[in-house]
């Protein structure tokens, strides 16, 4: 598998782990701790696919990134996974509203996050 994702997590451990296995699936992985190091990264970076915890320990959280990203006309089409240990029918809408295409709850298994990167990336069948 191919593409370029930027993971943010202001959990190191889970960074390093989502980073280390989506590597080894052949993917190129740049990371952030924060809504606004996610910004600066996307402002130098091209990235295929966002992972975006919900609750981050900064002023923005996962929500408010999302919204700042679809008002960019460059990211607007980003596919957004949202990743949360909340389990909540309000987030999984609210996720929805700015436009995540995927809500994957913690804990999750590093093999759930990398089928639905290949389903976004990829398409179903693997051939797009």
């Amino acid at each position: 598998m191919e593409g370029r994702v930027l993971i943010v997590d202001d959990e190191p451990y889970i960074l390093k782990i989502l980073s280390f296995k989506l590597r080894r699936e052949g993917l190129t992985t740049h990371e952030a701790v924060s809504a606004e190091e996610a910004l600066e990264v996307l402002g130098e970076r091209s990235v295929d696919l966002l992972l975006l915890d919900v609750a981050l320990a900064t002023p923005t959280n996962g929500f408010e990134l999302a919204r700042r990203i679809r008002q960019n006309p460059e990211w607007k089409d980003l596919p957004i996974i949202m990743l949360t240990a909340r389990h909540l029918a309000d987030d999984v809408r609210m996720g929805r509203e700015v436009g995540a295409v995927g809500y994957i709850t913690k804990p999750f298994s590093t093999t759930e996050v990398v089928e639905r990167i290949r389903e976004i990336l990829e398409g179903p069948a693997g051939n797009n």
